[in-house]
């Protein structure tokens, strides 16, 4: 059977939304970092929808950013979590090759894409008994519970196209994480999710209601004392905040584009924050985006009440899958990352690995420049 001729070009945002409306409608998904919308968000880069046709029909997009190499009009074309594209076609070739001719004639000199399919996964027992396993440090030492051969069948395609894998962590400051933490939530009722839960999860859910612990949906007016308890949070783990425009930006970009895109969590006890997230979704598929917490009033258990309220709001919205986005790869009680698996697995959802993010040079030399100066930032 021959492959398909297709061709790609730039398409207007309106033409890129339709169509993540219509591949959602029908059960398809799509990341929100394939929105156009996200292309706002991402407002230090140059932005572009790309389709994909097959004669006048449109089969497939892609939100491209575009970062400059400094000094020269050169850059690196990079679709997080995209693009958005039949992934089961036998031959990739075929979608990829007139994508990163137009990538180049764009004066790209290195494509950057991460393939929205998964390669194994784990469910929370699996992951619970490499945690308690000291001869097991990583979640590729546990036996997963289910391997895609679709997944298997991209990387080997990809592989042989001449593409690269990248690294989890390090690098590219835009990317996005290989292993993400999600719970399965079709033909699911709140009590099923609840069952599913370890005991911890269901105490602390029981005693953030006991204590009081109430949350609301707050509106972009309220991102300022969101941002506050965010600050707050990255001074106790150790990480660097966003600032305060950003999640304005995000907030007025997305709602912009879908009523219901994004929403504003705030769990509060005696009148106080105490926790604080950002949900996300696209068509069947919600995502926690951001979290805050109050160090002071752990014990009222607010995060556990805010998360609970998010999959409670997936769930009536007939979501699918509810994620809970990135974990790294270690089960090592030793390391500092460890604290975030065991945080995620007590919902009794499952590890995910998807494919990864890949690098196809186009010009060898300027690609090679510009990994050696983002790795030095």
């Amino acid at each position: 059977m021959n492959s398909p001729v297709l061709t790609v070009r730039a398409i207007t945002p309106e033409q890129h939304l339709r169509f993540v409306r219509d591949l959602t409608a029908d059960g398809g998904s799509a990341s929100f970092l394939q929105t156009p919308a996200w292309g706002e968000v991402k407002n230090e880069w140059r932005r572009e929808s790309l389709g994909w046709f097959a004669g006048t029909d449109l089969v497939g997009v892609g939100l491209v950013l575009y970062r400059q190499l400094p000094k020269a009009r050169r850059y690196l074309a990079y679709l997080p979590e995209g693009p958005v594209i039949d992934w089961a076609a036998g031959d990739l070739r075929a979608w990829l090759d007139p994508m990163v001719w137009h990538l180049k004639k764009a004066c790209a000199f290195g494509v950057r894409m991460g393939p929205p399919v998964v390669t194994r996964r784990w469910s929370a027992d699996a992951v619970k008994k490499g945690l308690a396993d000291d001869a097991v440090s990583r979640l590729g030492d546990v036996p997963p519970t289910e391997r895609s051969r679709l997944g298997a069948r991209v990387v080997s395609q990809l592989q042989e196209l001449g593409w690269s894998p990248q690294a989890v962590e390090g690098g590219f400051a835009a990317g996005q994480p290989r292993y993400n933490f999600q719970i399965p939530l079709t033909a699911r009722s709140e009590d099923d999710v609840l069952k599913g839960m370890n005991q911890l999860w269901r105490r602390n859910i029981k005693k953030a209601a006991k204590a009081g612990v109430e949350v609301t949906h707050g509106t972009p007016e309220d991102l300022k004392a969101f941002h506050d308890l965010y600050v707050h949070t990255a001074a106790r783990d150790h990480f660097t905040p966003r600032p305060l425009a950003y999640f304005q930006t995000m907030f007025r970009a997305l709602l912009a584009e879908e009523p219901d895109r994004i929403r504003l969590y705030l769990a509060r006890h005696d009148g106080e924050l105490v926790a604080a997230t950002i949900w996300v979704r696209v068509g069947g598929h919600t995502w926690y985006s951001y979290g805050a917490s109050s160090t002071e009033k752990r014990d009222v258990r607010g995060s556990n009440a805010v998360q609970w309220a998010m999959i409670r709001d997936s769930l009536a919205a007939g979501a699918d899958v509810y994620d809970l986005r990135g974990i790294t790869d270690t089960l090592d009680p030793d390391d500092a990352h460890a604290g975030l698996i065991q945080f995620k697995v007590g919902t009794g959802g499952e590890a995910v690995e998807y494919a990864g993010e890949w690098d196809l040079p186009v010009q060898p030399l300027l690609y090679r420049a510009f990994s050696i100066y983002m790795n030095r930032r």
